[in-house]
């Protein structure tokens, strides 16, 4: 089940976030650290009605943040549509014990599905360009590669931002 995220919910996220970045760390994936991501983003997604959460027998498991805000990092970037009227997907974290049992699928179909119910003409997203997977995953789903953008509290290396046109 996904359903909008609340304040309450953010102790939970913050675990499975933990969790992921354990996780990469131990894969040799440095995309998140203890700056980021942090309480106080969550917080915000949530205040704004843009966290969402993925329960698996009552127990949350999953998040993704859906927001038409565009940060300001996107704003260089030559983005396949024009800005107005885009989806950006941010945050998106499936606990470690229950990856790759397509939960991580299902965040991105809701998304899709919340963004052509809402006449959006994309889905933007940033990865980090260290994590294969996640480029895999997004590329699979047709989202296409577009530049590089950098977050240096996070990584000296490049995070790749995708677009999805609908």
């Amino acid at each position: 089940m996904i359903r909008k995220g609340t304040s309450d919910d953010i102790h939970a996220i913050m675990g499975i976030t933990s969790a992921c970045a354990t996780h990469m760390i131990k894969n040799h994936i440095y995309q998140w650290n203890a700056s980021y991501p942090n309480k106080e983003a969550f917080e915000k997604d949530a205040s704004r009605g843009e966290l969402y959460v993925m329960e698996v027998d009552a127990k949350v498991i999953g998040c993704i943040t859906l927001s038409d805000l565009m940060d300001a990092v996107y704003l260089p970037v030559s983005w396949r549509t024009p800005n107005k009227n885009n989806l950006y997907i941010h945050r998106l974290a499936v606990h470690p014990e229950h990856q790759g049992k397509g939960h991580a699928q299902k965040l991105m179909d809701f998304a899709k599905t919340l963004a052509i119910k809402n006449n959006y003409s994309s889905i933007r997203l940033d990865t980090f360009s260290q994590n294969p997977k996640n480029l895999i995953f997004y590329e699979l789903r047709g989202y296409k590669r577009l530049e590089e953008i950098f977050f240096p509290n996070q990584s000296h290396h490049p995070f790749y931002c995708y677009e999805l046109v609908l």
